[in-house]
């Protein structure tokens, strides 16, 4: 293989690099050959784990924000990210809006009024009416708690991880240096090759699912704007040429092009936001904001640890078909990010000390996030009719957002913007962040999956960063064509699947950076490799 990575002019590991794009290709032939089969054995495999692991991976992200607190606020949250003496090499702003439009940026734009809409109009909690104020409440927390604090928690842990081994102890740039103090020099041989290949395979899973749901809002936002039509066809031809816009982008690179997108694009989220609480309803979305920080930390407790035990007692409650669907779905997805998003955060946070580390990647993202849907969330809500009243004044107009949505969920925002003024030129815009976002998140996963194979920081040549672009955008048509008319609840089935073994891999980082930790508290130094032999 070395020959081979040779003669294609490679710069990489060889036996990483061909088994991840052998698996990858393999993948997306069986899609084309045999459809039916894979979405029956999916299908199957997310049933078993929503019914048997559920709990596990609610009870495991709880587990990792505890963690994550510990090491802040304990003696080690002063220890730097870097070489003795390093310093962050972005400022402050320019880091949120890289750890923001990296991370979760379209997934806000798809869900920021589907999924406070949903729970409005069908409460997972027993006992709650549909579109009564208790509803509303409910939603908005439900939906903040899946994509605040806990989602970035996902992000952060492995972050954490890959910062402190990576960064301070000069380990190669790859998911297995963070099992040193467990593995030694096996993260070298055939178990640290296996982790790191299971790495990028589900990042590139998890990506490509962004990437489709992406693909699915923007065919809906085009043909509310020109009729376009929103079926399977319009979503390949989306992911085709926003994939080529994104190859551009990861051949200008990390500052030039990750950067460049990711500053454009938080500024067009942060200006429709601006533009929601302007035109919508002002004072009562200010303050809803003011109430939504209560009624976060208020239910969180709950939510968090929120299994609906008696579910199997009772054959009417669907509440698991719930759970698997919303809570279970999301952290599958969110840790098959969590390599990508993880070694993307380590590499623009090197020079950060763990406190500072640990509170800015919870805690920025997660109160933009709440701001967010404090804004889309509750409008939504407003205008669909909150309350018995609301609805009754509004007549037959009460319920639109939740028809489009019960409809097709890609189309909830375009929905919701047709409360505005200038309709179509606000859902063009829309469109233009959602793909920008697709655009931003392909390409820092394309040069974070490069650094995998790798091990450097440094971007390898541009045709490997060029393939794993194009193997993204290949492995999320034909997702878009295995899910079909099934659409999310397709890529659902896929997703759980191969979350699994990466939230149990993330899970075991805890160990080794307790290890890491230990020995830094003995020897009082600025490790590196060669202390590391002392475990």
């Amino acid at each position: 293989m070395e020959d081979l990575a040779r003669r294609l002019g490679l710069k990489t590991d060889p036996t990483i690099f061909f088994l991840s794009a052998g698996f990858t290709v393999a993948f997306v032939i069986c899609l084309v050959l045999f459809p039916g089969p894979i979405g029956d054995a999916f299908a199957a495999g997310r049933a078993w784990i929503v019914t048997n692991l559920g709990w596990f991976f609610i009870l495991g992200v709880n587990v990792w924000l505890g963690f994550l607190i510990w090491a802040a606020v304990s003696r080690h949250g002063h220890i730097r990210l870097g070489p003795k003496g390093s310093r962050p090499e972005y400022s402050n702003l320019s880091w949120f809006t890289m750890l923001f439009a990296g991370g979760i940026g379209t997934v806000l734009m798809f869900w920021g009024v589907a999924e406070p809409i949903s729970h409005f109009s069908s409460p997972p909690l027993p006992g709650v009416e549909p579109y009564t104020e208790e509803a509303a409440r409910d939603a908005i927390s439900i939906a903040i708690y899946h994509l605040g604090l806990h989602t970035w928690t996902i992000f952060t842990l492995p972050g954490l991880a890959f910062a402190y081994f990576i960064n301070r102890y000069e380990l190669p740039v790859r998911v297995s240096s963070v099992f040193y103090p467990l593995l030694r020099d096996g993260i070298y041989g055939p178990v640290g090759k296996a982790i790191d290949v299971m790495a990028i395979l589900g990042t590139l899973f998890g990506v490509a699912v962004s990437l489709g749901l992406g693909a699915s809002q923007i065919a809906a936002g085009l043909d509310a704007l020109f009729g376009t039509g929103s079926g399977t066809l319009v979503q390949v031809v989306i992911l085709m040429a926003l994939t080529c816009v994104a190859v551009v982008s990861i051949v200008a690179g990390l500052d030039k092009g990750v950067k460049v997108l990711s500053n454009l694009n938080i500024g067009l989220a942060v200006a429709l936001m601006v533009f929601v609480l302007v035109f919508g309803s002002t004072l009562f979305l200010f303050r809803a904001m003011v109430e939504t920080f209560g009624l976060y930390f208020e239910n969180l407790p709950r939510l968090a640890f929120w299994n609906d035990m008696l579910a199997d007692e009772n054959p009417s409650n669907d509440a698991w078909g719930w759970q698997g669907n919303w809570t279970v779905f999301y952290w599958a997805w969110t840790v098959t990010w969590s390599p990508f998003i993880g070694l993307f955060v380590a590499r623009i946070s090197r020079g950060r000390t763990i406190r500072e580390f640990v509170f800015g990647v919870l805690l920025a993202p997660s109160l933009f996030t709440l701001v967010w849907f404090s804004i889309f969330g509750w409008q939504a809500m407003e205008f669909d009719g909150l309350g018995q009243a609301a609805r009754d004044a509004l007549g037959e107009n009460a319920g639109e957002i939740s028809q489009a949505v019960s409809e097709s969920i890609p189309l909830a925002m375009f929905a919701f913007f047709e409360h505005f003024p200038m309709t179509s030129f606000i859902q063009g815009v829309a469109v233009i962040v959602v793909a920008i976002f697709f655009a931003t998140s392909s390409d820092s996963a394309s040069l974070v999956v490069d650094m995998l194979c790798t091990g450097h920081a440094e971007p390898g040549p541009v045709r490997q960063r060029v393939f794993w672009g194009v193997s993204e955008g290949m492995v999320a048509m034909m997702l878009i064509v295995l899910a079909g008319d099934a659409g999310l609840t397709a890529l659902q089935q896929v997703i759980t699947v191969v979350g699994l073994p990466i939230f149990v891999m993330v899970l075991l980082m805890i160990p080794s950076i307790m290890l890491g930790l230990k020995l830094e508290e003995i020897d009082h130094i600025n490790i590196g490799k060669p202390e590391l032999e002392k475990f």
